[in-house]
């Protein structure tokens, strides 16, 4: 199996680079079952203050990503490692989910713009066909954030990239149903301030523990679609 390719076009790569290095993803791109790289689209900017950005035609706030530097960025990128599968994090795309995220870990070559400002100009999107995905219904100052949610989630379904590949198969959202959340968890000591840990987790009858773990994921996942429609529980 090829590692998949994850091309992070971003004017910030300094600001991903740490979350690269720690952890489940750390260590799976050290072991290469991924590979990540950060691209800074300023570079092929041509004048010397480096312009990324320009007033949207027809007047409003704020500026707009410029089409030149990134459709150079793209071309050279693609020159480099062969076509990619390219989207631009855009609140006006599909939601990114626990499916997708499989779609990313079998993908061998993906792009993923960062947008900053206003937003980018409409011609380069058009004219690269990148993709919009979005990560919910809320603005984020840029695209880094989702950036690194996607790669993280995707590189966590590699074979090998857990210490127990029966970790991923278990998570939420995995299985059948994509709405069922995985159940809750306890460890040591059994007894915390006052809150014991459920009788049946230390009885040592399995059948009897996966009766329980799999009535409280179906708990968890039907107060989460209650909630979901509502406002947010304050105390």
């Amino acid at each position: 199996m090829v590692s998949p390719l994850f091309t992070i076009l971003t004017l910030f790569p300094e600001a991903l680079r740490p979350y690269l290095k720690v952890g489940v993803l750390g260590n799976a791109l050290d072991r290469g079952l991924a590979r990540v790289e950060l691209v800074d689209f300023r570079d092929w900017t041509r004048d010397r203050h480096r312009t990324v950005d320009d007033r949207p035609f027809g007047g409003g706030p704020g500026m707009v990503l410029k089409p030149e530097p990134i459709a150079e960025c793209i071309e050279w990128i693609e020159a480099k490692h062969g076509a990619h599968r390219r989207w631009v994090l855009d609140p006006s795309g599909p939601t990114f989910n626990q499916e997708r995220a499989a779609q990313f870990s079998s993908t061998e070559r993906s792009l993923l713009l960062c947008g900053r400002y206003e937003g980018i100009d409409q011609r380069l999107i058009e004219a690269f066909d990148l993709q919009p995905l979005s990560m919910g219904n809320y603005v984020l100052s840029g695209g880094e954030l989702p950036a690194l949610s996607i790669v993280d989630a995707a590189v966590r379904l590699l074979p090998g990239a857990l210490g127990d590949d029966r970790s991923a198969s278990l998570d939420s959202f995995q299985g059948d149903d994509p709405t069922q959340l995985d159940h809750p968890h306890w460890t040591r000591p059994a007894s915390w301030r006052g809150h014991e840990v459920p009788p049946v987790l230390r009885a040592g009858d399995h059948a009897a523990i996966d009766a329980f773990r799999e009535q409280r994921a179906r708990e968890r996942s039907a107060r989460k679609l209650d909630q979901e429609s509502g406002p947010l529980h304050t105390p």
